[in-house]
């Protein structure tokens, strides 16, 4: 498993804009080949949003990097400073602390 950290700030798009489109990406992310989960974040008070990626492995994660999803992510002007960060999972200690439990609603 891989987990990758993305954050970013919004740039002339308000909060509630910004989850109404939320809202329409996800099903679109729950397709994509690979992503296990994708938790969505959000800190009004700093304008600082992003996701945790969990994907099966680095290679899906690269896969998804070159997709027409991520190529209109990464020019969206109305998301400025952008970052991601990625990293292998530990799983045996993970999967004792549930680390990978899934999310209720």
């Amino acid at each position: 498993m891989h987990i990758e950290v993305v954050n970013f700030h919004l740039n002339d798009l308000s909060d509630a804009e910004f989850r109404a489109h939320c809202e329409e990406l996800a099903p679109a992310f729950a397709e994509v080949p690979g992503l296990i989960s994708k938790v969505w974040l959000a800190n009004a008070s700093t304008n600082t949003y992003g996701g945790v990626y969990t994907w099966e492995d680095r290679e899906a994660m690269e896969e998804y990097r070159k997709s027409e999803l991520f190529s209109g992510f990464a020019a969206n002007p109305h998301l400025a400073e952008v970052s991601s960060a990625d990293f292998g999972v530990f799983e045996g200690p993970t999967s004792v602390t549930r680390g990978l439990a899934a999310v209720r609603t």
